[in-house]
C-alpha cells in the first residue's frame, strides 16, 4: 500500500544566525519580510527589539541573536523578519538571512544531544541533516516562553 505524505509534513523555513542554519516548522510561518523600521518598547526584555506595523497590525520583534546570546551585528540587506504564529500570538523573528524551504525526512532528524554551545537544549526540537549541512530545528513555543513573552509583548 502506498502511503501518501502530506507535502507540508517535515517542511522547514531555513534561516541563518551567526553562520549556522536554523529551521522552523513551515506551518508556523506567516510571511518573511525585509527589515523595516522597528519601534523600541520601553522596559521590554533585552532580546525584544521592539514592534513593527505590519499591514496595520502591531507585531513584536524578537532579535534571535540576542535571545541566543550570540554576538550582535547590525541588520543588513540580507537580514529578514520571519513572521511566525505561535498559539494565538504573532511574532517577528529578526534573523541574519532566510534562505529556503527544505523538506527533511524523519530519518534525517536526530534527537538533541546534551551539549549545545549557545542554546539551551529546550529551544531545540531536533538536529536536521541535509547534504553537508547541520540544521538546528527550533521549538518556537520554547523560544518564546519562560513566562517572559507575555510581559514583553
Amino acid at each position: 500500500m502506498l502511503h501518501k505524505m502530506d507535502t507540508t509534513d517535515n517542511q522547514y523555513v531555513l534561516f541563518k544566525l551567526d553562520n549556522e542554519y536554523y529551521g522552523v516548522d513551515i506551518l508556523r510561518v506567516e510571511t518573511i519580510e525585509k527589515v523595516m523600521d522597528i519601534t523600541r518598547v520601553p522596559h521590554a526584555l533585552s532580546y525584544v527589539e521592539g514592534v513593527i506595523n505590519l499591514r496595520g497590525e502591531v507585531v513584536p520583534v524578537i532579535n534571535l541573536r540576542k535571545r541566543f546570546n550570540l554576538p550582535q551585528e547590525e541588520s543588513n540587506e540580507e537580514s529578514r523578519i520571519i513572521i511566525v504564529s505561535v498559539e494565538d500570538m504573532v511574532v517577528g523573528l529578526l534573523v541574519d538571512s532566510s534562505s529556503e524551504v527544505l523538506q527533511l525526512d524523519a530519518d534525517a532528524v536526530d534527537d538533541v544531544p546534551n551539549i549545545t554551545e549557545h542554546l539551551k537544549n529546550d529551544y531545540v526540537k531536533g538536529i536536521g541533516k541535509n547534504e553537508e549541512r547541520i540544521i538546528i530545528l527550533l521549538d518556537l513555543e520554547k523560544v518564546l516562553e519562560n513566562g517572559e513573552q507575555k510581559e514583553a509583548l
